[in-house]
């Protein structure tokens, strides 16, 4: 059991660090509201007035902070963290942060000796509460390593993606498509409802379909990651049917279909290029060329990938 330092006690980090504290540790506390520690306080944590003070207690700190803002001044402003950390400590950052920000201090930092890393992560209070949360760690893999037993008091998955900034893009990238996928289920859903189909019906009747059976990211397996679009599993000719058939329906009903459209539009395109005979999912590629990217993962890397997570 070790002396961890604790700065952002929100709905996330007071969670969080309640759990830490549960599982032994001597817990340091800070945050903007002195209310939120009163549970930690009484269960034995100490509290001090600023990340300093905690900084100056730990040579492990935590921090769960709501923006980048708050996260630089916390680490580097007055009475901030680099004030108290001595060389050999290590930062873990949990909030949702800028990659540019996280690299930043992430220098700062190492021109002291200490280890910042970003570590983002997701599952909700009610996973922060049991542990069930998805970590995102960038930063030095021996720092990871060397605490990989103490992250995973706090979460079931955690992972580490790469140099500094890393867990933060992943952080992003999950959250942007979560609430974009939010927007195309209200867009569908609507037009079903619309067209007739009893809202908890139409929730059952889909989760039956290729798509409501598996992981949300799953879908990239296939074709996308590996890069290979010309053996189709459905040909991109019949799934623009498919979705023109919806937007029609859409308009028969006065039903706003923008993301819908959007989709449509882009399987067009990809059908002028000469693709309609490839996977349906080959109009992917038109944003790699926006992107100025390529992707194509070795089949053997992904199958290693998914044995590792089912073991």
């Amino acid at each position: 059991m070790v002396r961890l330092g604790f700065v952002g006690l929100g709905k996330m980090g007071v969670r969080i660090a309640e759990r830490l504290q549960a599982q032994g540790h001597d817990v340091v506390i800070t945050s903007r509201r002195a209310s939120s520690a009163a549970a930690l306080v009484a269960d034995g944590a100490r509290w001090v007035d600023s990340p300093r003070e905690v900084a100056a207690a730990c040579k492990l700190v935590f921090m769960a902070l709501p923006s980048p803002d708050v996260v630089e001044s916390v680490a580097t402003g007055p009475d901030g963290l680099i004030e108290g950390l001595a060389a050999g400590s290590v930062v873990f950052d949990l909030s949702t942060n800028s990659p540019s920000v996280v690299r930043r201090l992430e220098e700062i930092f190492r021109a002291k000796g200490v280890d910042f890393l970003d570590a983002p992560v997701s599952g909700g209070p009610r996973g922060a509460a049991s542990g069930k949360l998805a970590m995102w760690v960038g930063g030095d893999r021996t720092a990871f390593d060397r605490h990989k037993s103490l992250l995973d008091m706090i979460a079931d998955r955690a992972r580490h993606v790469g140099p500094a900034g890393s867990g933060s893009i992943a952080k992003l990238v999950h959250n942007c498509a979560q609430y974009a996928l939010n927007c195309v289920l209200a867009e569908v859903f609507t037009l079903g409802v619309k067209a007739g189909i009893e809202p908890l019906a139409l929730f059952g009747a889909v989760r039956d379909g290729t798509l409501g059976r598996r992981r949300t990211f799953d879908g990239l397996i296939d074709q996308f990651l590996p890069g290979e679009f010309d053996s189709p599993n459905f040909a991109l000719s019949l799934a623009t049917k498919d979705v023109l058939l919806a937007t029609e329906l859409a308009r028969e009903l006065c039903v706003p279909m923008r993301m819908g459209n959007l989709a449509l539009a882009e399987m067009t395109e990809a059908l002028s290029r000469g693709w309609g005979e490839r996977d349906s999912r080959v109009a992917m590629l038109l944003q790699e060329e926006r992107a100025g990217v390529a992707i194509a993962v070795e089949r053997d890397a992904i199958d290693r990938l998914l044995l590792l997570e089912t073991s």
